[in-house]
């Protein structure tokens, strides 16, 4: 009977036999991963960071007048294109996003924004001087159709 003891004692006190090559393989390809993702996105080289040609590029200046109103005026003659009335809920919080980063360095609201239609469809508010933009398709064609209809505006 004591053999079968010593027998069954040497059995119960087995080694962890999983692999520890897995688990250096799996840390592997989580860092791979990690490291990947961040070189893409410090550089900008991804898929969806790649400017697409320019088709139709415009200069406007948005400016707030006492009325509530909004002028929308070419940002190379000057001319006024139009004049926002009422909410213009997304026009307004899309040049009130670019607009807070240019308080926040000091830049008044004298220089203008660009306008920009790519071949691939898209549409980007740009601030030349901050660097910021806004990728309007990312809010749907009703919302970027308020923008684009600025691109073809003549001057009233």
């Amino acid at each position: 009977m004591s053999s079968y003891v010593v027998a069954n004692r040497s059995a119960a006190v087995a080694a962890d036999s999983f692999p520890k090559w897995v688990l250096y393989c799996a840390g592997g390809i989580i860092a791979f991963a990690l490291i990947s993702v961040g070189l893409i996105r410090i550089t900008g080289n991804g898929p969806d960071q790649r400017a697409a040609a320019v088709t139709v590029q415009r200069s406007l200046i948005f400016q707030d007048q006492r009325d509530g109103s909004v002028l929308v005026a070419d940002g190379k003659t000057g001319e006024k294109l139009t004049s926002l009335v009422g909410e213009q809920g997304f026009v307004r919080g899309a040049l009130r996003a670019l607009s807070r980063e240019r308080h926040a360095r000091g830049i008044g609201s004298a220089p203008p924004f660009d306008l920009v239609a790519h071949v691939d469809g898209r549409i980007t508010l740009m601030d030349p001087s901050t660097g910021q933009r806004v990728d309007l398709e990312s809010f749907g064609p009703t919302n970027t159709a308020e923008f684009a209809r600025f691109l073809a505006m003549q001057p009233e």
